[in-house]
């Protein structure tokens, strides 16, 4: 094994080639890949969705409510 000759590195280099990439770096871009996919899938339904559907209701406000907020502002109620 000590001979000259015989060069570690070079070893060490192609078995590094041979053996391809890394199996963490395969799951890492795997992973990264479904996230971003996942992210960039919901933004574009997003976008989409603010385009085509119609706004939201509000909420009805009840009259209890209605009388109260005008009272407090000295707004006379209608129908009173």
């Amino acid at each position: 094994m000590d001979d000259p000759s015989f060069d570690k590195s070079q070893f060490v280099k192609e078995n590094v080639e041979a053996t391809g990439f890394n199996p963490g770096l395969i799951v890492l871009l795997v992973v990264g890949g479904l996230l971003i996919t996942f992210l960039v899938g919901n933004y574009v339904l997003y976008m989409y969705a603010q385009k085509t559907l119609p706004p939201r209701k509000k909420k009805p406000v009840s009259k209890k409510k209605l009388k109260r907020e005008k009272l407090k502002q000295g707004v006379a109620v209608p129908g009173e």
